[in-house]
């Protein structure tokens, strides 16, 4: 869904490619126990479209969305905005479409995917290309407590979207800062291999470098190689000794069990 909406950015957004993004969410015809329609907006068999959260007999009802039996009416006006010659800058479309989207509600569920897959076509679509180093859709992920309350706080009040557009280009700002320091990690790390290639290395010192470069937490210790890499601390200290013989690290002036090791000149452009 997320590569058709960015790599075919230019096409037309339609129903039919609406329902075939629906269905490529849910090929199984079902949102975890529940049986939901597919390739289809939904219906009110089930009753209203609420957005709720809470316990059984304490739900809190954050949105209610549009009757059924307006969708097709609400999503044609929708798709006619969206397929417009651009009349406002791409991103500032971007994030209405959302918003209007994710409030229109017009599926049993996957409404949010959906939403964000929109968001990016049209990110995409302001930068001329598929290709981009961010996620918009990942980025809201991450700040889905934030999303909700200023998505519940649009909806419930006026027409003003102001707020909510102020959320969206920070949110995307934050996604592209947290790009660029994924990128400039990925960066200095190829530098590192490429700096250290030519050296003695064995299996346990490869991957101890690479975890320093990845998930590693705190000071690397002669006991936190040893239980990393599954050797004993006499292995653990001669890796280690071996690494700082050929620079590629160093240790702290403390001595003894105090004694920890960090990458040489590892970030450096």
């Amino acid at each position: 869904m997320m590569l058709d909406a960015t790599r075919q950015n230019d096409q037309r957004l339609n129903e039919e490619r609406l329902f075939s993004w629906h269905a490529a969410l849910f090929p199984t015809g079902r949102s975890g126990m529940r049986t939901i329609r597919v390739g289809a907006w939904r219906d009110e068999s089930t009753g209203s479209m609420q957005v709720v959260s809470g316990p059984i007999g304490k739900e809190r009802v954050h949105y209610e969305a549009p009757a059924a039996a307006k969708l097709s009416q609400e999503m044609s006006a929708f798709l006619e905005w969206f397929n417009r010659p651009p009349d406002m800058d791409e991103v500032l479309k971007s994030a209405i479409a959302h918003l209007w989207f994710v409030t229109i509600h017009p599926f049993d569920d996957g409404n949010g995917r959906i939403a964000r897959a929109i968001a990016d076509m049209l990110l995409a679509r302001s930068e001329k290309g598929p290709q981009r180093f961010y996620s918009m859709s990942e980025q809201i992920r991450q700040e889905h407590k934030a999303y909700y309350d200023i998505l519940e706080q649009t909806q419930k009040g006026t027409m003003d979207v102001t707020p909510w557009l102020i959320w969206f280009l920070g949110c995307l700002s934050r996604a592209i800062e947290n790009a660029q320091n994924i990128l400039s990690a990925v960066l200095a790390k190829a530098r590192f291999w490429e700096r250290v290639r030519g050296a003695s290395l064995n299996e346990r010192q490869t991957l101890i470098l690479n975890r320093l470069f990845e998930d590693f937490e705190g000071k690397l210790t002669t006991s936190k190689y040893a239980k990393l890499a599954k050797c004993s601390q006499d292995t653990a200290l001669r890796d280690l000794l071996s690494l700082v013989d050929q620079g590629i690290l160093e240790h702290s002036p403390a001595g003894g069990r105090s004694t920890s090791y960090t990458l040489r000149e590892i970030a450096n452009p």
